[in-house]
């Protein structure tokens, strides 16, 4: 309060010892009533509202300018300028929202990384997926409400991340926006190409990689069918769709790193991006300890269908399954040294020297100076990214052939 910060009513707000009061700004930051703020690395910068709906609990979250936190939970996630989160929330780690990303009440998300202007509706779970797509405030990608991303499964994995879009396109800013329409579902791990629209009330369960679709299905047919835990079906798809998942995650990684790193200022603090850094490390290991889980389920699988073998699963399933298992150890080392791959150095520097070039024009504003790119330049960016993303893959596979 010495510093300048509002609170209305501080003998309800509870502040843990182990806060640092140099990383609380006082400049226009209001705490309502109510509201606990925990953690020693939690960082609330300028301009910042916390509890206007409800009551608010912060634990060691990283806090930009002008959010806008409402009511609910947030722990070790990160809010970019103007992101905002509605009452009820509960974000919890792992979580990203870039500038202007946000979501109304009683949203659930875990691990859960928003580009600019993506938003959420209302009464929504969705855990463990990436959203991009759309260009402004006013032409951004959107999930509707009540909208759930399924992302544990039957024989009780969590392999399910999802990707609405991808990382190399995507931090350009450029692509066309995302619809998932209301009271509708994603069954996780899915891929979907920018400009997808998913009809209200529809539950998809398929990858959809060309761009611009609409995609609808009506009331799923009934149905009685023996079911045997453990076995499973159509995990080719399952398994490369998280190895890409990683790789896009990995790739957002060296974007924080390299680019994001040129725009510290007075809106953007070095602990911000460390935070980012932080939480893409999060998640990647996240995503690697659930594909070891897989792995091993799969492999206590094969016995199962070896005794009861379905109708679909040749031996070159049982093959895939016993070879994922048996080579994951080398498969976490590969994702391991593929954290510090950079790519094409070249090309990585010949974008960010077209980068810098626009940084003071506008006063290191992180979305206008990605919207002032030329197209060659972006281009450029795109496949600095997507060589990231490949040669994770491409690792990985080599050592897992049949999935090739």
């Amino acid at each position: 309060m010495e510093k300048g910060v509002r609170m209305p009513n501080p003998e309800s707000v509870d502040i843990g010892d182990e806060v640092l009061v140099q990383n609380i700004s006082g400049n226009n930051t209001t705490i309502h009533a109510g509201c606990r703020i925990y953690g020693q690395s939690t960082l609330i910068m300028d301009h910042t509202t916390l509890g206007y709906e409800a009551p608010v609990t912060v634990d060691n979250c990283q806090i930009g300018p002008f959010v806008q936190l409402k009511g609910g939970f947030f722990k070790e996630s990160v809010f970019l300028k103007k992101a905002s989160a509605g009452s009820g929330a509960q974000v919890r780690e792992g979580s990203v929202f870039e500038e202007e990303a946000s979501v109304a009440h009683n949203v659930g998300l875990k691990q859960t990384i928003l580009f600019p202007f993506v938003t959420l509706g209302s009464l929504i779970n969705f855990c463990d997926c990436l959203m991009a797509g759309g260009t402004s405030r006013r032409n951004h990608s959107e999930v509707g409400s009540s909208y759930i991303h399924f992302n544990f499964t039957p024989n009780q994995d969590k392999a399910t991340p999802s990707l609405i879009g991808d990382v190399p396109q995507g931090v350009m800013l450029d692509q066309p926006p995302i619809f998932l329409g209301g009271q509708g579902g994603l069954v996780g791990p899915c891929r979907l190409a920018f400009g997808t629209v998913i009809a209200a009330g529809t539950i998809f369960r398929k990858d959809e990689l060309r761009p611009g679709r609409l995609l609808f299905g009506g009331v799923t047919k009934g149905g009685n069918l023996p079911f045997v835990p453990g076995v499973y079906r159509g995990f080719k798809r399952i398994v490369i769709n998280n190895i890409i998942y990683i790789g896009n995650i990995i790739a957002l990684n060296h974007w924080y790193r390299h680019v994001r790193s040129q725009f510290i200022s007075e809106n953007f603090s070095a602990p911000l991006l460390n935070a980012l850094l932080e939480k893409t490390r999060m998640v990647i290991d996240e995503r690697i300890r659930r594909l070891a889980d897989l792995a091993t389920n799969l492999s206590e699988s094969t016995g199962t269908q070896k005794n009861q073998p379905p109708k679909d699963a040749p031996s070159r399933t049982l093959v895939q399954q016993t070879e994922l298992y048996q080579r994951m150890t080398v498969i976490q080392s590969i994702f391991e040294h593929m954290r510090d791959n950079d790519g094409d150095v070249r090309m990585r520097d010949t974008f960010i020297g077209q980068l810098t070039r626009n940084l003071n024009l506008h006063e290191k504003d992180y979305i206008l100076t990605i919207n002032a790119l030329d197209l060659e330049t972006k281009f450029i960016g795109t496949k600095w990214m997507q060589g990231i993303v490949d040669a994770v893959v491409s690792a990985v596979l080599d050592v897992i052939p049949s999935f090739k």
